[in-house]
């Protein structure tokens, strides 16, 4: 281990989904009537954390085909989310290609989300001391992030932010990261479809966390609650129980951290150019492979970005 390595890991259907709805006002459609606004996006972000961050180590996570032990705990588990837009799922096969033709593993452990692969390695690392990035947009990462490990962001408003453990405290109000799940379990989670406590919101929930510590503490005490908030505890008992296991990120998933596997290489340029240009993707051909040497710079060298700042605002060209 180097005390200058910075490990990223990004979870791609978080980041596949966030880019497709970017542009869902404005699709990006090639000559072939084929979307690939999910794509286009993807590669802006990666060129984007490539050059603004300069990573020494990378790696993907996927969500694997077919059930997670999350669904077969819990059959509801994300039942409320639609059916997988057809453009993101004939997507998919193709960034995957991308992100082999950069030279980026991809990592994938069946039975698990991608979510549970990251955390498992990123608090690996974490624990050797090692700087890791947990590339995405959804909250529950907060409850992994420690003194090496850090939520890396997308904002809205287009670039990034770096949240640590004072971030993640100050955003939920709570005492430790790890509360998060509290926070989650009492709460739920809309998005996953976790049920949390019927009637408890979030400020609820937070003062909870904050006078308990921890939901298995509030259920052994909740002699000291009164009324309704009472009643509603008492009485969903194991659904807050289940809902905490449901929003625990594992970090125990059978994956080693192999950082060798990891370190960052030169993208194989000849397979990029090919994908690049059968999607159409003009601009980012110019960009990305029409550049003199392809070392990676470093940060205080690296060429400007041109969509620095703009994560998904790009031209209306094709790409």
């Amino acid at each position: 281990m180097n005390s200058t390595d910075k490990l990223f890991l990004l979870d791609a259907y978080a980041l596949i989904y966030r880019a497709y709805y970017a542009f869902i006002k404005n699709p990006r459609i090639n000559s072939k009537g084929f979307n690939t606004s999910a794509i286009l996006g993807f590669v802006n972000t990666l060129e984007e954390v490539l050059k603004k961050e300069n990573p020494t180590h990378i790696g993907v996570a996927f969500d694997p085909s077919g059930p997670t032990f999350r669904h077969e705990a819990y059959e509801q588990y994300k039942a409320q989310r639609e059916e997988t837009p057809e453009a993101i799922r004939l997507s998919v096969p193709v960034i995957k290609d991308i992100i082999r033709a950069y030279r980026i593993p991809i990592l994938e452990v069946s039975g698990y989300e991608a979510d549970d692969v990251i955390g498992t390695l990123a608090t690996e690392a974490g624990r050797q001391g090692i700087v890791t990035y947990m590339m995405t947009p959804d909250k529950d990462y907060g409850q992994l992030v420690s003194d090496n490990v850090f939520m890396y962001r997308p904002k809205h408003s287009g670039g990034f932010e770096v949240m640590g453990t004072e971030e993640i405290k100050a955003k939920f109000g709570i005492q430790s990261t790890a509360q998060v799940i509290d926070m989650l379990g009492l709460m739920g989670d809309s998005s996953d479809n976790i049920p949390g406590c019927p009637g408890v919101g979030e400020k609820t929930a937070q003062k909870l966390v904050t006078e308990f510590g921890s939901i298995e503490n509030l259920l052994a005490h909740t002699d000291r609650l009164k009324g309704a908030l009472k009643t509603k505890v008492e009485a969903n008992r194991e659904m807050i129980t289940f809902s905490k296991f449901l929003a625990t990120i594992k970090t125990d998933v059978p994956i080693r951290l192999d950082m060798k596997t990891l370190v960052r290489e030169e993208p194989d340029e000849e397979q990029l150019r090919k994908i690049f240009e059968e999607l159409e993707f003009r601009t980012l051909i110019d960009r990305v492979l029409k550049k003199t040497g392809t070392s990676p710079l470093p940060a205080s060298s690296a060429a400007p970005d041109p969509y620095a700042g703009t994560l998904f605002a790009q031209p209306a060209a094709t790409g």
